[in-house]
Order: C-alpha cells, then structure tokens, then sequence
C-alpha cells in the first residue's frame, strides 16, 4: 500500500501568495433603514457607494447588494416595519480602525454612516438615519 504524503509549500511562495489573499477578504454590512410611518416610501442603492477610510485615504467598492435595488430600480419599504438590506465590499486594509459608509450621488438623499468601528469579523449592522 502507497502512502501519501502532504505537499510542502515552500515560505517564500507563501509570503508571495499572501497580497492575494487580503485582496480577496469582503466587508458584509447589514443596513437597517427605519420604519416609515406611511406607505409609498421607496428606496435604492447606487454603485457609487463605499466603505472610506479617510485616515488611510482608502475606499472599498460595492461588489454586491441583497434585497435592495441598483439604481435606476426603486424597492418599495413597508410601512411600519424597519427594512433591512446587505451590501458586500471589498475588503478593507489590515490597518484599517474606522471607515464610512457613504453613498456618493448626483443627488440629495445619499446613505451616510459615519466613523464604524472595525472589528475582526468585517461583518456589520448599522442603522440608517
């Protein structure tokens, strides 16, 4: 009977594998926007939003959204039911501490959440106000 044996990754290819690896990390933020007293209240996303790191000068890009719309598209919102959403980034930088959400548009109205506090998980609920 053969035995097998576990190949051996050699450091340097490892040290060199590893830029790729932080670049492949997501940012998973989970948006409550809340409820509205009254019906026909409609809401959206642009692709323009990001995660900044001002201190860092760094901005992480949307790569997916779930149960919301892209703009153009509108999504209609309950009423009185607070509605929740989750948008995907692409990773942060390793030194990152604090960064926004900040929905950059042509218009008034945009998201923004200001100085969350990075934590080790890179998954996050913030409350849209």
């Amino acid at each position: 009977m053969a035995t097998i044996t576990k190949p051996e990754i050699i450091s340097e290819i490892l040290q060199l594998l590893q830029p790729k690896i932080e670049e492949e990390k997501q940012v998973i933020v989970h948006c409550c926007f809340p409820a509205p007293h009254f019906e026909g209240n409609l809401i959206r996303i642009w692709s323009s939003t990001f995660l900044i790191d001002n201190a860092l000068g760094h901005r992480s890009s949307l790569i997916h959204h779930e149960n919301i719309s892209l703009f153009p598209y509108w999504t209609e919102v309950p009423p009185f039911k607070d509605f929740w959403f989750t948008l995907v980034f692409t990773g942060l930088p390793k030194d990152c501490k604090i960064f926004d959400l900040q929905e950059i548009i042509s218009e008034e109205g945009g998201f923004h959440v200001k100085n969350i506090k990075r934590n080790g998980s890179d998954v996050y609920r913030v409350k849209l106000v």
